[in-house]
């Protein structure tokens, strides 16, 4: 079986001179393709990452991974932030790229990796999946890293490091290591709805809500000409161990311009991840409540905010009255979920 990669590479040089353009120092050119040509050798690159499809021609340069042409129109759709794909034939690499690839090691490591907790039974693509299944599975791979260890997320604070980043963790452990951040728990924050929001267009608005917390952003959908609009979406976050609060902004859609701010609010973690910490492991309680967050000058609290032990889940409802804006509240419920419990 050989690697069909487009025009035949007979010549380690001659595609050495492809990439680079013909220009530059040759013999050093030739060393750096000589070691990805044996990279692509390799039987787990003969097939996608990601849908095992046969020969592909692409690769994500800072994942480390070689994918099809299917799959690659997916990963740039996620940004080069996550994913920076190159042909292998056609694009000019540099030298770190080349690196990148070579220390990650190919498919099967970068997948042992980002597919570590892939749960039993699931179904990955396969060549002929439709691009919608394909674009469900590279997301929640790649970009929400659903199927890593949550205590090893990868947070990327530039397209280059990310390929490296997967090498590290390969043998990490729940530590802090280079281009590593630790992370003590999941949050899922269910974005419930908002009232009396702000005018920003004509007569209504177009309104959504972001969620950033350290690094991480998570948004809902935009629901159009409501005030008071009910999202019930759910998104979920990684919480550091150097955490700040959980920043939360409405904001009015706009097709022509920047996007409005419609108002903001911050919330404190502390109480309930601190209740959490002091009662232990939430399944071995009953329902009762283990901490409360009181209303005051210094926060956007609406009301006292209980921290809840219900269905051996610690959870907390929030109204927040918006900031920085003339008038609307947003109410959201969020989870805790330790991750050294």
């Amino acid at each position: 079986m050989t690697i069909r990669l487009g025009p035949p590479l007979d010549s380690i040089e001659g595609l050495a001179a492809e990439m680079s353009g013909g220009h530059g120092d040759a013999g050093m050119a030739s060393g750096k393709m000589a070691k990805l040509k044996e990279l692509l050798q390799k039987s787990e690159n003969r097939i996608c990452a990601d849908c095992s499809a046969p020969d592909p021609n692409w690769a994500s340069a800072n994942i480390g991974v070689f994918i099809c042409v299917k799959c690659s129109g997916v990963h740039r759709s996620v940004g080069t932030h996550i994913s920076k794909v190159m042909s292998v034939t056609l694009d000019k690499w540099s030298d770190d790229e080349i690196d990148s690839m070579v220390e990650v090691g190919g498919n099967s490591q970068a997948n042992a990796i980002y597919e570590a907790f892939l749960p039993e039974g699931y179904r990955k693509p396969h060549p002929d999946s439709a691009q919608e299944e394909r674009q469900k599975f590279i997301k929640s791979k790649y970009e929400l890293q659903e199927f890593l260890e949550p205590s090893l997320r990868i947070v990327s604070n530039h397209p280059s490091d990310a390929g490296k980043q997967a090498s590290n963790s390969h043998s990490a452990s729940s530590k802090s290591e280079i281009g590593m951040v630790e992370f003590i728990g999941i949050l899922n924050v269910k974005v419930i709805g908002g009232t009396k929001l702000a005018i920003r267009d004509m007569s209504s608005s177009d309104p959504y809500v972001v969620l950033t917390l350290g690094q991480q952003k998570a948004q809902t959908s935009v629901i159009k000409g409501n005030l008071n609009p009910v999202w019930n979406e759910e998104l979920k976050l990684s919480v550091p161990q150097k955490y700040g609060p959980l920043k939360l902004q409405v904001l009015d859609h706009d097709m022509v311009s920047k996007d409005d701010l419609m108002g903001e609010a911050e919330i404190d973690l502390q109480p309930m991840i601190n209740a959490a910490a002091s009662f232990g492991d939430p399944e071995l309680l009953g329902d009762i409540q283990i901490g409360r967050w009181l209303k005051s000058g210094d926060n956007a609290l609406t009301a006292d905010s209980a921290v809840m032990v219900t269905g051996g889940k610690v959870k907390q409802e929030v109204t927040l009255k918006l900031q920085h804006t003339e008038s609307g509240e947003v109410t959201v419920e969020m989870e805790w979920m330790a991750l050294n419990i």
